[in-house]
């Protein structure tokens, strides 16, 4: 009987663990900290989380190119995006990191700046894990 309970204890502990460590649900528990400025409204209008005006819609962005949606994004985001940069995981999760750095490395201007002030410093290839199962 011993046993049982001490394999069962064992798996609980392995199932909670995994379960704790998938990108997209750690993602889905890091976007609340995004919710403050940006929300995710699918193409028919419907609210799949709710979230501020501030920033842009992040449905689909998740293979878009940067700055293509209709918003007022900052100079260099435009400049990022009619010079080629697409959002995926990575390019997605380098720029929340540091928003300001990430365009002034993918732009070459020292001066570039983005209007999010905000920087993800940890969680960003999990954000864009979850936006990337949104639009699925």
């Amino acid at each position: 009987m011993q046993h049982l309970l001490s394999t069962s204890l064992i798996l609980t502990v392995f199932a909670t663990a995994s379960f704790a460590a998938d990108p997209v649900t750690l993602g889905e528990k890091t976007f609340k900290k995004c919710t403050a400025c940006h929300a995710i409204i699918d193409d028919s209008g419907a609210v799949l989380r709710k979230g501020g005006k501030a920033g842009p819609n992040l449905y689909r962005v998740i293979g878009r190119a940067a700055a293509s949606t209709e918003f007022r994004y900052s100079k260099a985001l435009k400049a990022a995006g009619a010079a080629g940069v697409v959002w995926d995981e990575v390019e997605l999760a380098a720029f929340v990191e540091n928003p300001s750095a990430y365009l002034k490395v993918k732009s070459g201007n020292k001066k570039a700046r983005s209007k999010m002030s905000y920087k993800l410093k940890k969680g960003g290839s999990d954000v864009a894990a979850y936006l990337k199962s949104i639009a699925k």
